[in-house]
């Protein structure tokens, strides 16, 4: 793919929220663009490291032994192995990079946020 992607248009394309949409590959990467809000199910990724980038509004990273808050403009590496749950008090749009395929409710026994992967906006 050679085409500018242009990530406000992208996510102007979709409403859900916790349905990650792909806008790109690098290598064996995707790039996702995802609306979130309220709280996401905990869940852990145990062959891979996951990395939110805040594009719009203020989000909190949930973990065992404390939160991390992201304001826009800021990022985050969630270590492969480390429990999780994504929080928005209101609508966050983020950037998600990790290894096509990655199930977005990684271990997670509540499917009900599970995500369909490779859908592509």
């Amino acid at each position: 793919m050679n085409d500018v992607v242009n990530l406000a248009e992208k996510l102007a394309q979709f409403s859900e929220h916790w349905s990650p949409r792909v806008v790109a590959e690098l290598n064996d990467y995707q790039l996702k663009v995802v609306k979130l809000q309220n709280s996401f199910v905990w869940h852990k990724h145990d062959d891979t490291d996951e990395l939110f980038l805040v594009l719009q509004g203020a989000m909190s990273i949930r973990l065992r032994d404390g939160d991390v808050s992201l304001q826009a403009g800021e990022l985050y590496v969630v270590p492969r192995g480390v429990e999780h749950q994504p929080y928005a008090e209101d609508e966050c749009h983020v950037l998600l990079i990790e290894p096509r395929g990655v199930v977005n409710t990684g271990d997670a026994e509540d499917t009900r946020l599970r995500a369909d992967n490779d859908r592509w906006i």
